[in-house]
């Protein structure tokens, strides 16, 4: 059973920082894609971020490109979301997710549906 348990969420002025972690068990963990996807109040969830197994290569919605950064600790079972030069925008709840089994660690992917195993969520404010 895979469990994925995020943290480092909080209150944050526009323009400042905060680093997300999310610490999986249950899985091998290099061996499956992450993600980071995150949903404000009447909106769908939407894709921030990818990474692939190894770590190797990682994509990022338009709107979080040159802001956040996405990156993996294989040793620690622990992908992170670094982000800076927060807007009042990003706000949310922002959820980790590992890849169905049988994917292609290899690539990346930003599709909710293609994510089987979702965290509790850790809520963001940015205040302006």
């Amino acid at each position: 059973q895979v469990q994925l348990v995020e943290s480092g969420g909080g209150l944050v002025q526009a323009g400042g920082s905060l680093r997300l972690s999310c610490a999986a068990s249950g899985r091998t963990f290099s061996r499956y894609g992450m993600g980071w996807f995150r949903q404000a109040p009447g909106k769908e969830r939407e894709f921030v971020a990818a990474i692939t197994g190894s770590g190797g290569a990682a994509d990022y919605a338009d709107s979080v490109k040159g802001r956040f950064a996405i990156f993996r600790d294989n040793a620690k079972n622990t992908v992170y979301l670094q982000m800076d030069s927060l807007k009042p925008e990003d706000t949310a709840v922002y959820y980790c997710a590992m890849r169905n089994p049988g994917s292609r660690q290899w690539e990346t992917s930003s599709t909710v549906h293609e994510y089987d195993s979702w965290g509790q969520g850790t809520q963001v404010t940015v205040s302006s």
